[in-house]
């Protein structure tokens, strides 16, 4: 699973859970039941946004769900999954992303792939996913040659990019492809109005997953050298999170253009979430799950902040502003690691018990650092502050203006 928009169930609900995780269900069940088994690898939230979209203009028609039979991934539960055309664009675009990102792995020679025999593999699989995803696209009508020629241009993009390249060039191909799924959704929906606005949507949906990629990134690429287009181009991050912003704000502006039938879903990932993955790629997040301090609340600030010396001489604060279980005032530490046959044991606990699939967090076999479960999506008791608004509310789409503010969110 990988994406910008990873939303929390707390601030979902279980409503909007549940729809989320049918479209999720879908997306990957579209890939199973068109390319096989192994397609469903390619699972991403952020193509689950294709079939929202789609479903979001149609509204809830008649046919458009069904009861998928039990799943591992779903602890065996039954569960009711989005499906027609929507899902399946989401799968056709998935596949020639992921084949695309995978042809870049190999040209990168990135870990195992630097290995001749696992690139040729590789390149196989990708060639595979390169043509399944253009036939599923032919069948929804959609040319599937927008994202193969955005990809082949982003390379030569690349190639050329350095110091003193607007980085706005570099997220031009990914812009291109996302909008043009975008748009697809309104000719699929029936709703040929909306493919201008939701051809903005997609184009600044596109710069902002680039960019929030490249900051993700950026440290990591330093150290193994790979090529990093903040780095490359000489784009500060406060640019870059100017870049990020405004983006956002386009995005909510770009969907007040659009008609829906059932918009709420969609308002609520591309309106409400992205801020969010915006703040969690620049580390001002506040949820708990995505930010080791939100367990212990903000750090001080003041004559105890971390760093001053405060007025007993503690270069850490007032000992009373220590987070509880830190005796000597510096960042708790991590559990030890498991050894190499206890991890392989633990591994073995988690996989029989279905824990790393279905339990909102687990701790890694071998690390014992804290991670969420495959179909899990955050479920901490302080992931901000809007919480079940559109769930309580049962607005149009707009939630906090039928909250009248209390959510503070902006819309």
């Amino acid at each position: 699973m990988f994406g910008i928009v990873r939303p929390c169930a707390h601030r979902l609900g279980e409503r909007f859970k549940n729809e989320w995780m049918a479209h999720l269900c879908g997306l990957c069940l579209a890939l199973r039941g068109d390319h096989g088994q192994l397609a469903r690898i390619v699972t991403n939230y952020d193509g689950l946004l294709i079939s929202v979209l789609t479903e979001a203009q149609l509204g809830r028609a008649e046919g458009g769900r069904r009861t998928a039979g039990p799943c591992a991934l779903r602890g065996m539960r039954t569960a009711s999954v989005a499906q027609g055309e929507g899902a399946r664009l989401a799968a056709a675009v998935s596949l020639v992303l992921a084949a695309a990102k995978v042809r870049d792995h190999v040209a990168d020679r990135d870990g195992l792939l630097a290995r001749r025999p696992v690139a040729a593999a590789a390149r196989k699989v990708a060639a595979g996913w390169g043509r399944a995803g253009a036939r599923s696209g032919a069948a929804v009508g959609f040319d599937t040659g927008v994202l193969v020629a955005a990809v082949d241009r982003q390379l030569g993009i690349e190639t050329l990019a350095g110091p003193g390249t607007p980085i706005l060039t570099v997220t031009e191909p990914t812009e291109t492809a996302t909008a043009a799924a975008f748009a697809h959704t309104a000719h699929l929906a029936g709703r040929p109005g909306n493919a201008v606005p939701l051809a903005e949507a997609g184009r600044l949906f596109g710069r902002l997953a680039h960019l929030l990629d490249a900051v993700e990134d950026q440290a990591a690429d330093a150290q193994t050298g790979a090529w990093n287009p903040l780095t490359a181009t000489g784009t500060s991050r406060d640019e870059a999170r100017r870049l990020a912003d405004d983006a956002v704000h386009g995005i909510r502006l770009a969907l007040r253009d659009a008609e829906f039938g059932d918009g709420k879903l969609a308002h609520l990932l591309l309106v409400h979430e992205l801020p969010r993955s915006v703040d969690r790629a620049f580390g001002t997040t506040s949820c708990g799950h995505a930010a080791p301090e939100a367990a212990f609340g903000p750090p001080p600030t003041g004559p105890y902040a971390p760093g001053n010396p405060g007025p007993q001489g503690n270069p850490y604060g007032n000992p009373q502003d220590r987070p509880p279980g830190d005796p000597d005032g510096g960042p708790p530490q991590g559990p030890d690691k498991r050894g190499f046959w206890l991890g392989c044991a633990a591994a073995l606990g988690l996989c029989c018990t279905c824990k790393a699939c279905c339990a909102d967090e687990f701790e890694g076999p071998w690390s014992r650092k804290r991670r969420e479960g495959c179909c899990s999506v955050c479920s901490d008791v302080d992931c901000g502050d809007c919480k079940d608004c559109c769930d309580v509310c049962e607005c149009c789409g707009n939630c906090c203006s039928c909250c009248d503010g209390d959510c503070g969110c902006d819309c």
